[in-house]
């Protein structure tokens, strides 16, 4: 009788995998044959095939997170998805979250605007030694967004492997060790909770309001008296946040992801009107805030991760060039620097850097040779700099 090894049995699985690559007919016509002559290192090899094509399958699927169009829409028009983690830190012991030192790690990217948000806010509000955070490197691949490595040296605190699990890569390992058929977006921020190994919410807007809410009992007493949310200006500042959000926050990623001529200019329209609406606000403000606030609130915090990033990398990525804040928007231009040069939280959580070489490098789709160009020169004026043609119009030299 004619025997075969365990060693050649092995061998040829491992040819009929790689062939399957291109034919899957042979694949299953030679299992057929060689299934009889040793079932336990077919299970093997089933195994692996089945968790190969899961794989590949996994693949195909998150393929897709670098179209930030659906290719089938044929209106060309970006629509955001709705973010699926939406669990709540509160400030009581049976909560199934609870306020707690040290419980909770943050994941972000200094890129991003939506999580730039949760750390100001984890600054203005001392939290710094109650919730830990870690950035993803500034590049975003087919994969989604990485870890640093231990030999790679980037700009900003804390860009480093991930400290909570230190061999997973990339963010999206953590989404998959929570849900092994998770099948949306790997998104900063994403609020992890260390006691339960969990994803608590991967909403920018709610994790800030845990975060100037749920933590208060645990914060020294100056902190306790930061309140970005003040009863008097709580309705203003929800019907601030739904326009803003729409129209600017998330009108610069409608005009540059557009495909379509007419989804682009209906997107830059809208945004420039909302532009010339909020300058038209700070205009009026009694404050150096929105909503004429005695101190920053909820809405500066929302719009300073747009409007600091809109000359360095929008005018000219986004396409949304009909005017810059420097030059275009007086008003604008003084709330912005007075955020970043003035108050810590704002300025100390800024990284040009991280801000224009991703956008630059890993939108393909827009900037296929990945160039990032060298200006607007500063990346942000000081508080008493013009451009030429202002200083021109103030009648300055």
């Amino acid at each position: 009788m004619f025997v075969v090894s365990r060693a050649l049995l092995i061998r040829i699985y491992v040819l009929v995998i790689l062939a399957s690559i291109i034919n899957w007919g042979f694949m299953f016509a030679v299992l057929g044959r060689i299934r009889a002559i040793s079932n336990p290192i077919y299970r093997v090899c089933g195994t692996v095939l089945k968790t190969r094509r899961q794989f590949l399958s996994t693949m195909d699927k998150k393929s897709s997170i670098l179209n930030w169009v659906d290719p089938k829409d044929k209106s060309g028009e970006f629509k955001r998805q709705t973010s699926v983690f939406r669990n709540w830190i509160e400030n009581k012991p049976d909560a199934e979250f609870p306020a707690e030192k040290d419980r909770y790690h943050i994941y972000v990217s200094y890129a991003c605007p939506w999580a730039h948000r949760t750390l100001i806010v984890r600054k203005l509000k001392g939290l710094e030694d109650i919730v830990g955070f870690t950035s993803v490197h500034w590049h975003m691949g087919s994969q989604g967004w990485r870890f640093a490595t231990s030999d790679e040296k980037v700009a900003g605190e804390n860009v480093t492997p991930d400290p909570l699990h230190l061999d997973f890569s990339h963010l999206r390992n953590i989404y998959f060790d929570q849900n092994p058929d998770y099948e949306g977006r790997f998104t900063v921020p994403t609020l992890y909770d260390k006691k339960q190994n969990r994803i608590v919410s991967n909403e920018s807007s709610e994790i800030i309001r845990m975060f100037y809410t749920a933590f208060d009992d645990l914060v020294d007493e100056e902190y306790k008296k930061v309140d970005l949310f003040p009863k008097n200006l709580q309705q203003d500042i929800e019907e601030m946040n739904d326009w803003v959000y729409n129209d600017v926050n998330n009108g610069v990623y409608k005009s540059g992801f557009a495909t379509t001529e007419e989804a682009y200019t209906k997107a830059v329209t809208t945004l420039f009107t909302s532009l010339d609406r909020l300058e038209s606000h700070l205009s009026t403000s009694s404050t150096p805030y929105l909503l004429s606030s005695p101190h920053p609130t909820e809405a500066d915090v929302r719009l300073y991760t747009t409007i600091v990033r809109f000359d360095p990398v929008y005018v000219q990525h986004f396409k949304t060039n009909l005017r810059d804040i420097r030059s275009g928007y007086p008003y604008l231009h003084k709330w912005l620097r007075h955020l970043y040069w003035e108050i810590p939280a704002f300025g100390e959580t800024t990284q040009f850097e991280h801000i224009k070489k991703h956008y630059t490098k890993s939108h393909g789709q827009i900037n296929p040779h990945a160039i990032t160009p060298v200006g607007p020169v500063p990346d942000i004026l000081g508080l008493d700099e013009e451009v030429p043609a202002v200083k021109f119009a103030l009648g300055k030299k």
